[in-house]
């Protein structure tokens, strides 16, 4: 253990030493916690029940339903797309410095977005194909299809709103937050469609990208500004919940009527509003934190798998499932129907050995993620560890 101790402090601190000086150690601290967020909410509200010879998919939020504020935890996307909108708006400010061109620029950025999507498509075209032909349901594969591939939505709209950081850059984040809010006042008081609810995906997330980008031209400074930010977006929240006829649960619950998430609503946005707004507000206490060896290394390792981790962790979760149907098919908080305390308590003690096999996961596709780079000539305290070296961690 002691000797597991030393090494590990060895390489925070060659993590340490091979980060650049005027790095934002806080916007990655921000980056890692929004993932981890939506990893474990995922994990809380996400249940695969074994019946009749297969599995489906359900939700604690469907038969518990004074269990929504979990949600306002672990509904964490609004910060990833602040951050997102804060490093595209500064990354494409800084391109004609450096010689790089928009179509330069806009590739690399989303290069690493897609690079792993390849990886798990491949990989579950695979699996689906085989567990078709093997007589599994039909029901069975396409509930396991739908949640992996149900994050991608989240890396289209984010790649389209980085590709178009020139176009939106400046943009006032009122303008997408009345777009959305007149969209909800057409589908639900005026009898709109609702197909016109998915105008929201775009511009839902709109608001917390400009927000960040905002963030980077330095007009979110003033504490004054983010306290008046978090306090109106609670409220605001609060509000639509209480009298505006908005569900608690800012995530999707199966059988509900209305989604605050597919796709966003006034109250998702009113909601993640409040949520940047107190991101920033905690932004000093990060970066005092980040300036410890140990806590940046945690961080700058989890950028450095960002994507993998989030396209990998729903597999991760399933092929738990899987495996623990060869034990029984009614393990507590694995296979049980997600309606009782109990079942809330069993499932919190899975939750290490998903993270277990998302780190197979991880050991075994974040390759996909890194853009192939030479090995840097002298040999520090990261790159002691297989697969990783300090020059990777620095450009997380």
């Amino acid at each position: 253990m002691r000797e597991l101790r030393a090494r590990w402090s060895a390489l925070a601190a060659g993590i340490d030493a091979a980060t650049p000086a005027g790095r934002d150690r806080a916007v990655d601290a921000l980056r890692a916690l929004a993932i981890l967020g939506v990893v474990l909410g995922h994990w809380l509200v996400t249940s695969l029940t074994a019946t009749d010879g297969g599995l489906h998919g359900t939700s604690p939020l469907a038969h518990l339903p004074w269990l929504a504020p979990v949600s306002w935890v672990f509904q964490t996307l609004a910060v990833f797309f602040l951050v997102g909108g804060h490093v595209a708006a500064l990354g494409y400010a800084s391109a004609p410095e450096r010689g790089v061109s928009y179509g330069a620029w806009v590739r690399q950025r989303l290069g690493r977005l897609f690079r792993p999507v390849a990886a798990v498509l491949v990989l579950w075209t695979v699996v689906a194909g085989g567990m078709l032909i093997g007589g599994a349901e039909l029901d069975t594969v396409r509930t396991l299809v739908r949640l992996v591939l149900s994050p991608l939505w989240f890396l289209l709209v984010f790649a389209a709103l980085t590709a178009a950081t020139p176009l939106v850059a400046r943009l006032s984040p009122l303008w997408p937050a009345a777009v959305v809010a007149g969209v909800d006042l057409w589908r639900f008081q005026l009898g709109g469609p609702e197909w016109i609810g998915w105008i929201n995906v775009a511009a839902g997330w709109l608001v917390p990208f400009t927000l960040g980008a905002a963030w980077a031209r330095g007009a979110l400074a003033r504490r004054g500004r983010l306290r008046l930010l978090a306090g109106v977006g609670a409220a605001a929240t609060a509000a639509l919940i209480l009298w505006g006829g908005y569900p608690a649960s800012m995530v999707g619950v199966p059988g509900a009527a209305v989604s605050n998430l597919n796709p966003p609503t006034l109250a998702a946005v009113a909601f993640g509003l409040a949520q940047c707004g107190l991101a920033l507000l905690v932004r000093d206490r990060l970066a005092r934190l980040m300036r410890r060896p140990v806590a940046w290394a945690k961080v700058a390792l989890v950028n450095l798998s960002a994507m993998t981790v989030f396209l990998w962790h729903q597999t991760a979760m399933m092929a738990v499932t899987a495996l623990g149907l060869l034990v029984s098919v009614d393990l507590p908080g694995l296979h049980t129907v997600p309606d009782s305390v109990g079942w809330i308590a069993a499932r919190v003690l899975w939750l290490p050995v998903f993270a277990a096999a998302l780190g197979l996961c991880r050991a075994a596709f974040r390759i996909h993620e890194q853009a192939r780079r030479p090995r840097p000539a002298t040999v520090t305290a990261a790159s002691r560890v297989p697969g990783t070296s300090a020059k990777e961690i620095t450009h997380a």
